[in-house]
């Protein structure tokens, strides 16, 4: 006979445990304990299985090249691997109110012939409909269907054959199978899990939005991003418009590609020369400003470092940075202060990265080095110039990957001098000059 028996789980990392406790041991979240239902039935003592499958020598296994579907959002291919693979599933996570349902409804909506159920368990159909006449989309193709019993939705899918299934949201998602309520570390595992089996089998992709807890990681069980098959982080500053789709996982393609996208009335617009929101306009030169050349995945950007250097007026110097590691800034204020002999030890210095991107590239080292060297002298570099190097401890300045697509981009963007390390390889057919340095000394000389 069957037993049931109440335990306590954790939402945010899925520890079990006995009784209510006030703080999770594993994770450290607070109040995060959640009484939840489950089976005690006992199971089979006999090893059995029905299963018709038997192991195959890999070379007679035959590899189906599914095409992968087209949309008409360049930059979500790119992000995919080239377009999305029949029978996947696709995470899709971000803060509130970050984007995620409006593009995903705007891709499906500017897809001719792309039959699609749009399954959402937050928001009613009016409310869908009200968003897509924002967008000023219209597709017959689009199916909306408001349900958060997932035995309703596979019923659904039966009867529409759709060619692509989005749900919106995973944590309004319930199933009878499990006692607990919709959101749950329980009900999130078995919903996901049964919806995986059900495309596998049907060769049907799936987008699944996630919401993100308040450290920004993806609500639910860890095992939530283990089971599918692609992990996509919507994310974006709410002060500025443009939002970025970063890859964390995919296994049909490469994980360092990216998306950039400009929020706007009418939706979403895909940035292709993202260095246009990236680079202010100015009209003359001021000082403390450098163009650094950093690579975001596999794609060149070029970005503006804005350094202020002025005298401490209290004792202790103040040191902030915005988009840009402190720690890192540290480091370079004191090779400069070794290395070169400026004294920054009693000035106060503030680095900000324009735009409001966060940069970890080490190439943006040179520029960063450029930026407070200007404002230190208070005099102000060419607009043409262009800056990729990361800075050693011992002064030099080393070679950075992917240096040609660096030159590239910035050629392309009409720069007429870039300074690179020496120690990079040689770069043919460059539309720019190139100004190889060895040193931070050396930097310096050349630059002013």
């Amino acid at each position: 006979m069957s037993k049931t028996k109440s335990v306590y789980i954790c939402q945010n990392c899925g520890t079990n445990s006995p009784k209510w406790m006030g703080k999770c041991n594993n994770c450290g979240a607070w109040n995060s304990f959640v009484e939840e239902i489950v089976d005690t039935k006992p199971k089979a003592t006999s090893v059995t299985s029905n299963s018709k499958s038997k192991p195959q020598l890999i070379d007679e296994i035959s590899a189906e090249n599914r095409q992968r579907i087209k949309t008409s959002d360049a930059e979500l291919n790119r992000v995919l691997g080239g377009g999305i693979v029949p029978g996947s599933l696709i995470l899709m996570g971000g803060e509130p109110g970050i984007g995620k349902s409006t593009l995903l409804l705007q891709v499906v909506l500017q897809t001719k012939g792309l039959k699609t159920l749009y399954v959402s368990g937050e928001e009613s159909e009016q409310q869908i409909k009200m968003r897509a006449e924002r967008i000023k989309q219209v597709n017959n193709d689009v199916f909306v269907y408001t349900e958060t019993s997932v035995e309703a939705i596979v019923q659904q899918i039966e009867q529409v054959q759709p060619q692509l299934l989005i749900i919106d949201s995973i944590q309004t998602l319930e199933t009878s199978m499990i006692e607990s309520a919709a959101g749950s570390v329980s009900q999130i595992r078995e919903t996901t899990h049964l919806i995986q089996q059900y495309a596998k089998r049907q060769h049907l992709p799936v987008f699944i939005v996630g919401h993100i807890t308040k450290e920004g990681t993806i609500a639910g069980p860890k095992i939530l991003e283990h089971i599918v098959d692609t992990v996509l982080q919507f994310e974006g500053d709410r002060n500025y418009n443009y939002r970025i789709l970063r890859t964390q996982k995919n296994r049909f393609g490469s994980t360092a590609e990216l998306g950039i996208y400009e929020m706007r009335s009418d939706g979403m617009r895909a940035v292709t020369n993202p260095s246009e929101l990236l680079i202010t306009q100015r009209d003359e030169q001021v000082s403390g400003v450098a163009i650094a050349i950093t690579m975001e995945g596999m794609r060149a950007l070029l970005v503006e470092v804005q350094a202020l250097v002025s005298p401490a007026v209290y004792g202790t110097p103040q040191r902030s940075a915005t988009g840009y590691d402190l720690r890192r800034l540290g480091m370079l204020l004191a090779v400069l202060d070794k290395r070169c002999g400026f004294r920054f030890g009693t000035k106060d210095v503030f680095l900000n990265i324009a735009g409001g991107l966060r940069v970890e590239d080490p190439a943006v080292d040179l520029a960063v080095v450029a930026a407070l060297l200007s404002s230190y002298e208070d005099v102000a570099i060419n607009n043409k110039f262009s800056f990729s190097g990361e800075v050693g401890l011992s002064g030099e300045i080393r070679a950075v990957d992917k240096v040609e697509q660096r030159i590239a981009e910035a050629g392309k963007l009409g720069y007429e001098k870039i300074f690179i390390s020496k120690y990079n390889q040689k770069v043919s057919n460059s539309e720019a000059e190139l100004c190889l340095i060895k040193t931070v000394a050396e930097f310096y000389k050349k630059l002013f």
